[in-house]
Order: C-alpha cells, then structure tokens, then sequence
C-alpha cells in the first residue's frame, strides 16, 4: 500500500478490523513520514447494474455513491467515517436483494433516507438536485416535511 502522504510503498499495518459490510478497515502506518491513514478492503461481489430514469443500465459505481454523498455533505459537520459506513450501508442493503438490477431510484431513496439523519441541511442539498426542485416553494414544502417528521 502506498503512503497517500509522501508516497512511498513502505506501510505497516498498525490496527486491522472487520466491518459490518464485508470490508476490512486497515489503519497504516508509513515507515518513511510517520503519517498514519485508514485503508478498506472490499470483497468483490457479482456485478450490480442500476436501471437510470431512462432505463439504461450502468454498472454500480461505489465511488460515485461516495462522491453524491460527500457533494452534499461538502462543508457541513459530518465526517468521512460517517460517509463511508453509509456507503457501506447503502452497498449493503442492494447487495442483500435477490436481483443483480437496481433501479436508481431505488438508491436515491436510500441516500435520502441516511442524509436525513446525518445531516438536515445535506439531506435538503440532495433532495434538491434528486427530485429536480424548479423553484423555492419546492424548497420549502421540502422543509416543511423535514420538520413534520
């Protein structure tokens, strides 16, 4: 593994666990710099094609996942930790159904549903962009059910 500070291949594992969502968490350590990092390993799993709004279909992109989720939550008080075990939930949970075809509205809903908890203002960030609001009343009816709950 590459030290992702100074580059150099010469890492140790200091700390290394099991996770919920079939991935490894490894805490490293360079032996050039001294900087400690986080690394995960994933099992592969068969392949998992999201149906899009206009019924193509795409291979599941776990790093694009990552990337919707920290847009939304880009400078808000939710960590990178809290970002990737979504994203392993999220994986989780449509790994777990029977078909190897998602429809991607089906993720978007679950993305709602884990920023609704990490964070109301990202939440409001992407459900803007996801159900495509065209003016501030959307925003607020938007608001409006957020506070109801």
């Amino acid at each position: 593994m590459r030290c992702p500070y100074c580059k150099s291949e010469e890492t140790s594992v200091v700390d290394s666990r099991d996770t919920e969502e079939n991935a490894i968490r490894r805490r490293r350590q360079c032996e050039k710099c001294d900087k400690r990092f986080t690394s995960y390993e994933h099992i592969e799993l068969s392949n998992l094609s999201i149906i899009k709004k206009d019924e193509t279909r795409q291979e599941f992109d776990r790093e694009k996942l990552k990337r919707g989720l920290l847009k939304a939550c880009e400078k808000r008080p939710v960590s990178t930790e809290a970002i990737e075990n979504a994203v392993n939930e999220i994986e989780s949970t449509l790994r777990k159904k029977e078909e190897t075809e998602v429809n991607s509205k089906i993720i978007g809903e679950l993305v709602m549903k884990k920023l609704q908890k990490l964070d109301k203002v990202a939440y409001i960030r992407f459900a803007s962009v996801y159900k495509e609001f065209t003016d501030v009343e959307a925003f607020q009816e938007e608001i409006k059910k957020l506070l109801s709950k």
